[in-house]
């Protein structure tokens, strides 16, 4: 019954995320909505939380026995060297970074183009939630690093802005 609800959770989407995090750098992970609650570790020592209902402890078991290294999948994110008087716009959390609203959509933004505070410049989608991430400062986009469809990291830099 619960499945034909909007906001209930499918288990491909908990399947995706279990994804991004075993590709992630990331130690643990905890995730609280109102209908679930969830816990991963790479950590076999990790203490689960106390008061997990029975069935998010089931969902949570299996990942984090399963725990996979991510060393590998961090080291992308360390080889971008921003360039002196440059400013990173970075991921505000883990997922899949996309350039534009839609396939086929203009990108957000284009190097060479001015952006503002306000500017959206990217978003980025985890568990079919999409966070819009916007510049933060005012400048010119000089390199745009990340690729669109590509897993990113939290605090990866994502688009190069010279500040004006």
């Amino acid at each position: 019954m619960s499945a034909t609800k909007p906001d209930a959770v499918k288990p491909e989407d908990l399947e995706n995320l279990i994804e991004l995090f075993n590709r992630s750098a990331w130690d643990e992970m905890h995730l609280k909505t109102d209908t679930l609650e969830i816990f991963l570790s790479n950590d076999p020592n990790a203490r689960r939380p106390a008061a997990a209902p029975a069935t998010a402890a089931a969902a949570v078991a299996a990942p984090t026995a399963a725990a996979v290294p991510a060393t590998t999948a961090a080291a992308p994110a360390a080889t971008h060297t921003i360039p002196d008087g440059m400013i990173a716009i970075r991921a505000p959390n883990l997922g899949t970074f996309y350039r534009a609203p839609k396939p086929g959509a203009p990108a957000y933004v284009e190097i060479g183009q001015q952006i503002e505070e306000s500017t959206e410049v990217c978003l980025i989608e985890v568990m079919k939630l999409f966070t819009p991430v916007h510049a933060g400062l005012r400048g010119i986009v000089r390199q745009v690093l990340a690729k669109d469809g590509q897993m990113v990291e939290f605090d990866e830099p994502l688009i190069v802005i010279e500040p004006n």
